[in-house]
């Protein structure tokens, strides 16, 4: 592989750990390069190599957020031991199966969200207390099954998906949504890197230098969207959500 290859990569992936940090949506960067950067190689390969980086950048975000957010330990807890299982047995069924027919879907599903986001000025922007702690634990069941599943059958706009799940499900605001994310985020990850590691479908000498690139972006990410609070987030969040709307209108409607 040639060097200039590799060094594009590496830039992608901090652009998609720096977009990744604040509200999800790395991946809408990260892969797409990394199939036409990597065309020689089969797509679970490029899928399940870019998870290394993906889960290198989550974790240093992670770990911005654990120093500056109060984190919900019984929740997270609960998510992430689920969420692991259902990554990798998203993976799993991805490698027999084509994912292609859930974009048509994802589009409309986008679609809404772009608008309801767009109109709710106060989405997101202050926690909501009137979800029961038993509601919450329910809603955080059905979101670590569902968006774990994604996360290993699909991927692209999973830490999206989570925020939004934080947000409307849980009662968070866009800064405790986004670092709550992040750690079941790494639990999807990881689910989905056992099935690839197990599978040998992960090439090291690229995965290692883009985990570094990675990291470092969602490492600067984090620490601006902990500046910058729920206002700045929100307006991030429009404009990955309608990135990844647009993405999966070509890939519906011209790929």
């Amino acid at each position: 592989m040639e060097n200039y290859i590799l060094i594009l990569l590496c830039i992608a992936a901090f652009a998609a750990g720096f977009i990744d940090a604040i509200v999800g949506g790395g991946g809408l960067i990260q892969t797409p390069v990394g199939l036409i950067l990597l065309p020689n190689l089969p797509v679970s390969t490029v899928i399940g190599t870019l998870k290394i980086p993906a889960f290198s950048g989550t974790s240093f975000a992670a770990f911005q957020y654990l120093k500056k957010v109060e984190m919900n330990w019984k929740l997270l807890g609960v998510m992430m031991a689920l969420a692991f299982p259902s990554a990798f047995l998203g993976s799993t069924v991805l490698t027999y199966v084509s994912n292609d027919f859930m974009k048509p879907l994802l589009l409309v599903v986008l679609s809404f969200l772009v608008i309801y986001t767009y109109a709710k000025k106060n989405f997101g922007q202050h926690v909501e207390k009137t979800i029961s702690a038993r509601t919450q634990i329910l809603n955080a069941v059905g979101i670590s099954f569902i968006v774990g599943f994604y996360d290993g059958f699909i991927g692209p706009g999973t830490g999206s998906f989570l925020v939004v799940a934080f947000i409307a499900l849980m009662g968070f605001d866009f800064l405790h949504a986004s670092a709550n994310a992040k750690m079941v985020n790494l639990s999807t990850n990881f689910g989905s890197i056992c099935l690839f590691v197990l599978k040998g479908k992960i090439i090291w000498a690229i995965a290692i230098p883009m985990a570094f690139s990675n990291a470092f972006g969602g490492w600067l990410g984090a620490k601006l969207a902990i500046n910058k609070g729920n206002s700045f987030i929100r307006i991030f969040f429009l404009i990955v959500v309608i990135g990844t709307l647009i993405r999966f209108a070509y890939d519906v409607f011209f790929k």
